[in-house]
């Protein structure tokens, strides 16, 4: 049988439980494409589900992937042999961090020619993660003050672009080697939080994003407006255990406190796909890797400081 290289999930394996090495290259079923993978780019779902043993059946992480059709089965008939595509693997069984990987043609969408196959890796999990966290559950309106906690990393810097684009005014909180990123991609203010406090403020919010920071529930509340929504889109498994668990006691009088668990929606994609191409938003990739160093790009991100996305390039 062919092989292709592939970064694989072995227990007793190091570093990071992850080798690099051959195995057999899938061979599309008949409702499936076979795609040649040039970037994947990782998310917290890929480090998280090894942390709790949720292992992929083929033992090879990565979920948000973009490449070139190499062949289709019999079935496939929207997608021919080098159309360009974007995808989330996340509800088939991941297989990124590979050379090649066979899915159903669903779980893809045509790639514009205006983004790169980096840039279009990055889209996915993160980009629709931001823009469900603010049009779905903010349900975010012209002018409104948005507060985005943890406005760096991949989510991060998709949610401050995205606010801008729904025309909200942007206030960041971010370390302060990321305050100017936060600036750049058009945030109205930003707080350093290694300086500043925003609960310790007068200022109040439409909507507060959490995306990081250890801040409690309760001063959430305090800081939102009167019909203010407050938003847990990730943190620590604490902090997400206490949103889902306390979240729905504090949703009292008019302010809202919910969280969200993102659905990778193919029209989404396709929403993010348009403004990437447009250029209404710009995926940001803090570090580029190559296949083979992939477990140092995940073991980088699970230290929870990048500045935005982890990209491993495998072509």
């Amino acid at each position: 049988m062919e092989k292709m290289k592939a970064v694989v999930y072995h227990k007793k394996g190091s570093p990071e439980k992850l080798i690099y090495e051959d195995v057999d290259k899938p061979v599309p079923a008949g409702n499936e494409i076979l795609v040649k993978i040039h970037a994947v780019s990782l998310n917290a779902a890929d480090y998280r589900s090894m942390q709790l043993r949720l292992i992929p059946r083929n033992k090879i992480f990565g979920a948000d992937i973009s490449g070139v059709v190499e062949s289709t089965g019999e079935k496939v008939f929207t997608f021919q042999p080098g159309d360009e595509v974007i995808g989330s693997l996340v509800d088939y069984g991941f297989g990124g961090l590979a050379q090649y990987v066979a899915v159903p043609e669903n779980a893809l969408i045509k790639k514009p020619k205006e983004i790169s196959f980096a840039e279009a890796s990055t889209l996915p999990v993160a980009g629709i993660t931001a823009l469900q966290a603010l049009r779905d559950k903010g349900n975010i309106s012209k002018d409104d003050k948005v507060l985005i906690v943890g406005s760096a990393g991949g989510v991060g810097t998709f949610t401050v672009q995205l606010a801008k684009h729904f025309g909200a005014e942007v206030t960041a909180v971010c370390s302060t080697k990321n305050v100017e990123q936060s600036f750049a991609l058009g945030a109205d203010e930003v707080l350093d939080y290694t300086k500043e406090n925003f609960t310790q403020k007068t200022k109040r919010y439409n909507i507060i994003l959490a995306v990081n920071g250890s801040y409690p529930l309760l001063a959430y509340r305090k800081a939102l407006e009167t019909n203010g929504t407050y938003v847990m889109v990730g943190g620590s498994y604490l902090q997400l255990f206490k949103s889902l668990v306390f979240g729905w006691l504090l949703s009292f009088g008019g302010k809202k406190m919910k969280h969200l668990m993102a659905k990778e929606l193919n029209s989404d994609l396709e929403i993010l796909a348009e403004l990437t191409a447009r250029r209404i938003i710009k995926p940001v990739i803090e570090r580029h890797y190559p296949l083979k160093k992939a477990a140092e790009a995940m073991n980088y991100l699970k230290q929870g400081h990048s500045s935005g996305k982890v990209v491993v390039d495998v072509v």
